[in-house]
């Protein structure tokens, strides 16, 4: 086994210590993919050698480390590569690690009695294809005529199915892919009806997201804003920003705006989470030039506010709305 395919079982409040949980995985291996919202896969054929222990083992030290720093569970599925590590994922359950065969005969058996709609890339539209001609498992596809896949699903897509469907897994994990998405959280000690708290926790969020993706030299294209309420369920909306940015002031407008676009009345609000999304390098980003002097003086305090609390901590500077 090589690859590990982690879910984490986090709880509606803890959405914002995903980062630290695709850390915590970094602590074994750098070759870590973020597969949002809450999983990753981890590359740890280096960490295996290095360590000493099988990559099951190695399962067994992420969950207790996941447990004992951030207190949130996760169900791991272990593999000779991503495709197979994702779908032991589907059997594992927390406490316990499901591992998929490494021999490539057992891994078709392993895989043969699985709905095809189990293998990633296989949306529903193609499954619904194949299930109404019967090839409703994935052993069935394995031994179809390519000819029949072909005219069912196109020729390319016919020759990755029925590998995939045979357990060959030619894809790799990508690192990189951590910084995919930033997120920021304020929960309420009480369910809050108050708009001006509700928009002094947004401007909290969105402060936090814009420092945080300036001190990794990140841009955003899109910006999420999950409103959870009393009752346990969930909104969220999300919006794709004019151009790529980590400025403060336009992720504010950004979550202002999509904040009054629900309309809430008296709604009861247990907590809110503002993710940015899409990111990219800073180095690589184009902005639009303004002749607005303010926006400017906005952004060179902005700077000078980043250094202040790089050097006395991040309550050095902040606006006033949130220091009252």
């Amino acid at each position: 086994m090589t690859v590990l395919c982690v879910r984490f079982r986090l709880p509606p409040m803890y959405e914002a210590a995903l980062p630290g949980l695709l850390g915590l995985l970094e602590e074994f291996t750098p070759v870590v993919q973020a597969l949002p919202p809450d999983g990753a896969l981890a590359d740890l054929r280096g960490a295996e050698r290095y360590f000493g222990r099988s990559a099951v083992e190695l399962a067994s030290v992420i969950r207790v480390r996941s447990l004992a720093r951030y207190g949130v569970d996760c169900a791991i599925g272990a593999g000779p590569g991503p495709l197979l590590a994702r779908v032991a994922l589907r059997a594992a359950r927390p406490g316990a690690t499901c591992a998929a065969p490494e021999d490539p005969d057992a891994a078709a058996e392993f895989l043969a009695p699985l709905p095809v709609s189990v293998l990633p890339g296989v949306g529903a539209a193609t499954a619904r294809v194949l299930c109404e001609y019967g090839l409703d498992t994935l052993g069935r596809v394995a031994a179809a005529p390519p000819s029949t896949l072909q005219r069912l699903i196109g020729a390319k897509a016919a020759r990755e199915l029925r590998e995939r469907a045979r357990g060959t897994d030619r894809g790799r994990v990508a690192p990189d892919a951590v910084f995919r998405s930033l997120s920021a959280e304020r929960s309420f000690g009480l369910d809050e009806l108050d708009p001006a708290r509700h928009r002094r926790a947004l401007l909290g969020t969105a402060e936090d997201l814009g420092a945080r993706l300036r001190a990794a030299e990140k841009v955003c294209r899109t910006v999420a804003l999950t409103v959870r309420y009393a009752d346990g369920s969930a909104t969220t909306r999300s919006r794709t920003l004019p151009e790529p940015t980590a400025h403060s002031a336009a992720l504010t407008r950004a979550a202002y705006g999509m904040y009054e676009a629900l309309g809430l009345q008296r709604a009861r609000v247990r907590a809110i989470t503002l993710r940015a999304e899409g990111l990219g390098s800073a180095g690589h980003a184009s902005r639009q030039l303004t002749f607005d002097p303010v926006d400017e003086k906005v952004r060179r305090i902005e700077e000078v506010a980043d250094r202040a609390r790089a050097k006395f901590g991040p309550r050095a500077v902040m606006p006033g709305t949130l220091a009252a």
